[in-house]
């Protein structure tokens, strides 16, 4: 369920904005996604979780605050991000 040092460092890698950069919104963002996806996998598997569920909606309103900033921040790094994670459409 954790990702593992090397996956983190490959997410890490594929959305920095310069190197040795681990916390900009974008990096955060794409690890909050990735760590979403493997919850939500989890929870195909296992629908009465709850106590999990919680901690899931606020890894999503963590990663739904952090969009909002980087839109208000600069909206074609949020186009492009949103774009390379397929968030929206």
């Amino acid at each position: 369920m954790a990702l593992s040092s090397a996956k983190k460092q490959k997410i890490i890698e594929e959305f920095a904005t310069h190197p040795g950069d681990t916390g900009s919104p974008e990096v955060q963002i794409a690890l909050l996604t990735f760590r979403i996806n493997a919850l939500a996998e989890h929870f195909k598997a296992h629908p009465h979780d709850f106590a999990s569920k919680r901690g899931f909606i606020k890894l999503v309103s963590r990663r739904k605050k952090l969009l909002t900033y980087l839109k208000s921040l600069d909206e074609q790094r949020y186009k492009k991000l949103i774009a390379k994670l397929g968030l929206r459409k």
